[in-house]
């Protein structure tokens, strides 16, 4: 993915931006609910703070796609590599699910 998203992110410091910061809501959300299904913890607190990551996640991830899809220098670049911007992080969105 990484090789994928290099001339996007080599051209565009902002997607750049998003995309990290994409990243690393992914990895908090998936850090705290790997602990909740470690201690097998339970309830409305839990369930709250897994809901709370995800939006937070979701948000980033859809400002991600959304630069993506209106920056003329990423649209220029996803062409160049012969690939669509839409389509740049749907291996990030699987691994949500994972």
């Amino acid at each position: 993915m990484s090789t994928q998203l290099s001339g996007m992110t080599t051209v565009c410091s902002e997607y750049q931006r998003l995309l990290e910061e994409s990243r690393r809501a992914l990895e908090i959300r998936n850090e705290v609910r790997a602990k909740v299904c470690q201690s097998r913890l339970k309830g409305k607190a839990a369930g709250d703070e897994l809901l709370r990551l995800q939006a937070k996640y979701a948000r980033a991830y859809t400002l991600e796609q959304r630069h993506a899809h209106n920056c003329l220098l990423c649209q220029l670049v996803s062409r160049a590599e012969g690939r669509d911007s839409e389509n740049s992080s749907d291996a990030l969105a699987y691994t949500l699910y994972a």
